[in-house]
């Protein structure tokens, strides 16, 4: 199967299109052959050798966080998928590749009204911005929250995500366009981060801050983040664009007994996978069925375009999710 390999560490002249063997299917895994895969910005950061995978494995390294295909195999273990089955969900990597072998607890159905290309465009987005929010935010009717990156996929899925369970949100961004934007996928208020947008964000909340903020920046933006905080607020850790290291001061934070989350996916136990997994396709899953839900795509490349979408996103010309099409005609 053809399969992207990282030769080394370095800008995108060492991503390859190689030729490597087909995964083996365990008992308890399904293999899917890949329709469509989504680009992230941690695909970037680990082609820089700056995010490694959470364990090694046999073979070359392939990237890669989130897919949607069809099930070829299944183990002789699986009890929920068959053959011909259309699956999506996210992975530890390798999902830059024809196929892929998965656990059967983190694939999930797709919806009979949603196409493998869109299917493709959720997992990684959507179950980030949801575990933040709600189990990590506890975020709830009425509340308001602050969405760095505004343009970002993680970003449009936690805007949607807050304006489907009736929330107030107000995002942020470098860019006006981006901003502009973004007002049409559930955000409410927008402010450029080269503005005061605490002092914003307190106003249009009269004066009693954000519930909840979701960051993508890293410490140069955490007295912000804690000044637009209200009492009680919760600040989820997402990325560190901005950089992962820098002098902090924890007073402000203290006195308004707010919290600091730190989360990621990649890294977690399989077990905690299954049950994450479960839960979005019980509570979020259906409504994309419904289409009270909207995957944001900003961009298809051909799969032997890949090193024309890295440099598509490393310059942050994207508005919403990059994916890339590993079959020519999008089918398997």
């Amino acid at each position: 199967m053809r399969a992207v390999v990282y030769a080394h560490p370095g800008n995108v002249d060492v991503i390859e299109l190689r030729e490597v063997a087909d995964p083996e299917c365990g008992d308890d895994e399904v293999l899917v052959d890949v329709a469509y895969t989504g680009l992230n910005r941690a695909d970037l950061l680990e082609r820089r050798g700056l995010y490694g995978p959470p364990e090694a494995s046999s073979g070359p390294t392939i990237p890669g966080l989130e897919y949607a295909g069809i099930v070829t195999r299944v183990g002789k273990a699986v009890l929920r998928f068959a053959p011909q089955d259309r699956v999506f969900g996210i992975a530890a990597g390798r999902a830059h590749a024809e196929r892929i072998a998965v656990h059967e607890g983190t694939a999930m159905h797709v919806p009979e009204a949603l196409d493998l290309e869109k299917a493709a465009a959720i997992p990684e987005a959507f179950m980030t911005a949801w575990d933040a929010l709600f189990r990590a935010g506890h975020f709830r009717l009425g509340m308001t929250v602050i969405v760095h990156a505004a343009g970002s996929g993680v970003a449009l899925a936690a805007l949607a995500l807050a304006k489907t369970a009736g929330g107030f949100s107000i995002g942020t961004s470098r860019s006006s366009e981006k901003l502009e934007r973004a007002a049409a996928h559930g955000m409410d208020y927008g402010a450029r981060l080269d503005e005061d947008w605490p002092a914003i964000a307190k106003r249009v909340t009269q004066g009693r801050g954000a519930d909840v903020v979701l960051d993508f920046l890293g410490p140069s933006a955490f007295d912000r983040n804690v000044a637009a905080l209200a009492a009680g607020g919760r600040i989820v850790q997402i990325g560190t664009l901005g950089g992962a290291s820098g002098s902090v001061s924890f007073g402000t934070l203290m006195a308004k007994r707010g919290s600091l989350i730190g989360t990621v996916l990649r890294g977690r136990p399989l077990g905690e996978k299954i049950a994450l997994t479960r839960a979005f396709e019980a509570e979020i899953v259906p409504l994309f069925g419904r289409g009270m839900l909207k995957p944001t795509i900003d961009r298809v490349f051909p799969f032997h375009e890949i090193r024309d979408a890295h440099r598509y996103m490393e310059e942050n010309r994207n508005f919403g999710k990059v994916v890339l099409k590993v079959h020519e005609n999008g089918e398997v």
